[in-house]
């Protein structure tokens, strides 16, 4: 059937040469995914879910350049950078197959995830509480490292970081409605706020952010659950999708490599996730007015920079600009 659609449509392709063993065999890691070994080069087993890492590393590098130009938090530049080694892991775990490269592929993903969790709940928090909190990470982390290694189950490590994801975005979810939504939020807040503005300006302001965020919410995760489902896919009919690489032949083959796009598309939502954290956590600080996000479009990443010109907006200064 897939070759068929390929005459149809008059492609050239090339045969996939056969599996083969190569400068890293034997395979030691647990897991070994639907993408066959060493067919491509004898450099990397997986040459497909090997060279996909490839943009988690340009993204991180992204984030890390845009942090210290923009003066971020330092959690977000320490996130970029365990997400930076979440690509450099994945890439040489799948290039070599090997148990250690496994292990610095996964766990960096629960470090990284731990992280963001740290920079969700210690917002607002006393020191002790945010000490408190970052011992419990830190041990939860640790557990985690020591019980994969001992069980060395993927399913374990794999609904770990379901589990620890979920949270986290839920209690960003949380904090951003709580904080930053007109109705939602208390007086408390309102009485903090250090650069007071018109009481409706300001809703219609953060309404506007609000907006924007859910839009980028809903982006990002449709991506990442997108690169999740086509993975399922990937592991349930693997033989199949075999088959019809094999019949399709190169370069088309390729794009039936469900695992790439696993990392592709949550390469795409963790990447937005932390520059979502960025955003708020300045909004969170009162600095909506100083930082804005640059998106001008869904197929491009978004960015969060400084305002060349800190206070001046519409909606600060909408009465001065109408008077000009």
């Amino acid at each position: 059937m897939a070759a068929n659609f390929r005459s149809k449509l008059k492609l050239p392709a090339i045969a996939y040469p056969p599996p083969q063993d190569g400068v890293w065999s034997p395979v030691t890691s647990t897991l070994n995914w639907c993408e066959e070994d060493y067919y491509a080069t004898k450099y990397a087993a997986e040459i497909v879910n090997t060279l996909t890492n490839l943009l988690f590393m340009y993204l991180a590098v992204k984030g890390i350049r845009n942090c210290l130009k923009n003066g971020h938090d330092k959690v977000f530049l320490v996130a970029f950078v365990g997400y930076l080694l979440v690509g450099s892991g994945s890439f040489a775990f799948h290039a070599s197959l090997k148990y250690p490269m496994q292990l610095v592929d996964e766990l960096s993903m629960i470090y990284t995830t731990c992280l963001m969790a740290f920079a969700t709940f210690s917002y607002g928090r006393s020191k002790s509480f945010t000490v408190t909190l970052g011992f419990l990470l830190l041990a939860l982390s640790l557990f985690i490292t020591v019980y994969y290694h001992y069980v060395q189950d993927p399913t374990f490590h794999q609904t770990a970081y379901a589990v620890l994801t979920v949270i986290v975005v839920f209690r960003s979810i949380y904090v951003m409605e709580v904080n930053i939504r007109p109705k939602f939020r208390s007086k408390k807040r309102q009485a903090q706020n250090p650069h007071p503005i018109s009481g409706q300006r300001e809703d219609v302001r953060d309404k506007d952010i609000l907006q924007t965020m859910w839009t980028m919410i809903a982006c990002g995760l449709s991506i990442f659950l997108g690169g999740f489902a086509i993975w399922q896919l990937d592991n349930v009919y693997c033989s199949t999708l075999i088959r019809w690489r094999r019949e399709i032949g190169l370069p088309w083959g390729i794009i039936l490599e469900g695992h790439g796009w696993w990392h592709i598309m949550t390469g795409i939502g963790a990447y937005f996730y932390i520059v979502w954290g960025i955003w708020l956590r300045h909004c969170l600080n009162y600095r909506q007015d100083e930082y804005e996000l640059i998106w001008p479009r869904f197929i491009s990443m978004p960015l969060v920079v400084r305002k060349s010109r800190p206070h001046a907006n519409e909606y600060q200064n909408g009465s001065s600009k109408k008077n000009m």
